[in-house]
């Protein structure tokens, strides 16, 4: 759940803010891109680890802050995009009819730069999956009776002399389903790069 939740947020907010800034440029451009710098900064695991801890150990407080961590690489992915496309033909003819900045945005734009989206969206699930599986494996992940991978690798830990399938097989899911995400998403953007083809 947390590993398809957290990346929707920043799906769903970076991709948002990426496109507005990719779009209007000028000074919102640079307050997004310096607060998603500002974001940056703050080592990702460090800062998951400190919020988990402060706000208690749950599934929404978890998805949110690993959420919220996603945000910035969405923002940059869509505003490259973007930066690509807002000078193209179709939005200029778009612009030329007397389109509105919300039509253009929606109905040109959005079908060109969610597919981009959708790939790295399919790589930030492995990453998430990752990053819940070290917390849970730490203790601060989701909490019990719920499960997860880095809880049962970390449980069967104690458990290597006798029965080492018990950290073995839950670390073979999560390693299967990562490298599965990844390849799907490696492939996708592969094919979604614009640099990959000729104009």
């Amino acid at each position: 759940m947390v590993g398809l939740c957290a990346p929707i947020i920043g799906l769903i907010i970076g991709g948002a803010l990426g496109m507005l800034a990719g779009y209007f440029r000028g000074r919102f451009e640079s307050i997004v891109v310096g607060s998603m710098d500002v974001l940056l900064a703050f080592p990702p695991l460090i800062l998951a680890l400190a919020v988990t801890a402060f706000l208690g150990q749950s599934i929404l407080n978890l998805t949110f802050i690993l959420g919220v961590l996603g945000i910035p690489a969405f923002m940059r992915v869509a505003r490259a995009a973007t930066l690509t496309l807002a000078r193209r033909e179709f939005v200029i003819a778009a612009q030329a009819l007397g389109a509105t900045h919300a039509r253009i945005l929606l109905r040109e734009l959005l079908p060109n730069v969610i597919l981009p989206l959708f790939a790295f969206f399919l790589l930030a699930v492995a990453v998430t999956i990752v990053v819940e599986g070290a917390l849970s494996f730490l203790g601060l992940g989701v909490p019990p009776p719920i499960s997860s991978w880095g809880t049962m690798i970390g449980e069967g830990r104690e458990s290597l002399d006798v029965a080492p399938r018990l950290a073995f097989l839950p670390a073979a899911a999560m390693f299967l389903t990562v490298l599965s995400f990844n390849l799907v998403g490696d492939t996708l953007r592969a094919l979604t790069d614009p640099r990959q083809g000729a104009l």
